[in-house]
């Protein structure tokens, strides 16, 4: 492993001042201490990058960021460099986020699972630091998901600094300007209500979403066809099972009214259906993070605009 690492010309690819932290997992290898392993890969590419820069002091480490990894599989060694840095999901408009945070991936897959369309309005009653709701005003804009993030790979000397921005400006093209958006995220928590505030001005989408501090059962409205999507504070996230299981009831009695409404619930709950009072159309199992949970869908009775003559 040290040998073969040394022997890559690691000095075409990271310049002296770099900072290369060296990260990495095994899956049935003899090499199973990923600690050694990392350290081992760590020590080559010291070694090579002190002969090529004639350094006898410890590397400076102070420039820019490139992220190391080495994956071993059955004793095959893969050395990879991560372009991104920050993990894809982070799409840098979280500022501040609430006690059990949905990734900001796992929103975006919640709203595409769903039958809505930028035309139809959309509802959020658990909406927290407002993850959902900013999901759906960035896919209903079609702004590219990590439009107003950086990357790791912008600062290395060997990526043309200009192809990012190239890039960006093609994305912004894209972005609908035609779109009237009609997003409401609700929640009971006022300070969150705050941060979902701010975390939308920085997404870019503030003027496309109302943010409402409001309790579930209180919401009345007379639209129709709209998409319902919630993760509510399911048992093992926040909220005891009791407590879950009495929002699942308001759930039910607060949303039967809404016939031309789809919901769609997402909770690790499986016994969800017996407190809601209702069947789901259809069930799909998701992973949020490592917790299974099932995302329940409702479907409504689409109620069709008459045809004029």
């Amino acid at each position: 492993l040290f040998e073969q690492t040394k022997a890559l010309p690691w000095e075409q690819i990271i310049p002296v001042d770099a900072e290369f932290p060296v990260s990495g997992k095994s899956v049935k290898s003899t090499l199973h201490s990923v600690p050694n392993c990392q350290s081992i890969v760590k020590k080559a590419i010291v070694n090579r990058l002190s002969a090529a820069y004639a350094r006898r002091t410890h590397l400076p480490e102070t420039g820019a960021l490139y992220p190391i990894e080495v994956s071993i599989l059955k004793d095959v060694v893969t050395l990879t460099i991560d372009t991104s840095g920050t993990s894809l999901f982070k799409r840098g408009y979280r500022t501040e986020k609430g006690g059990a945070p949905l990734k900001e991936n796992m929103a975006a897959a919640l709203v595409m699972l769903t039958n809505w369309f930028p035309d139809k309005p959309f509802y959020d009653p658990c909406c927290g630091s407002g993850t959902i709701p900013i999901e759906a005003a960035l896919i209903g804009l079609n702004i590219a998901p990590g439009l107003n993030r950086s990357f790791a790979a912008e600062k290395w000397t060997f990526f043309d600094p200009k192809a990012f921005d190239t890039v960006r400006q093609e994305a912004r093209k894209e972005i609908r300007t035609d779109v009237t958006l009609d997003i409401l995220g609700a929640d009971i928590d006022g300070s969150m209500i705050e941060i979902a505030k701010q975390n939308a001005i920085k997404a870019g989408v503030s003027e496309h979403i109302e943010f409402k501090q409001m309790q579930l059962k209180d919401f009345r409205t007379k639209k129709e066809n709209g998409v319902l999507v919630a993760n509510p504070p399911y048992g093992d996230r926040l909220l005891s099972e009791e407590q879950a299981q009495n929002i699942y009831r308001q759930m039910g009695q607060t949303y039967e009214p809404l016939e031309t409404w789809s919901k769609y619930i997402l909770t690790s709950d499986l016994s969800f259906e017996e407190h809601y009072g209702k069947q789901a159309t259809k069930k799909r199992k998701l992973y949020n993070g490592a917790i299974r949970t099932d995302y329940f869908q409702f479907w409504g009775v689409r109620k069709r605009k008459p045809v004029s003559e």
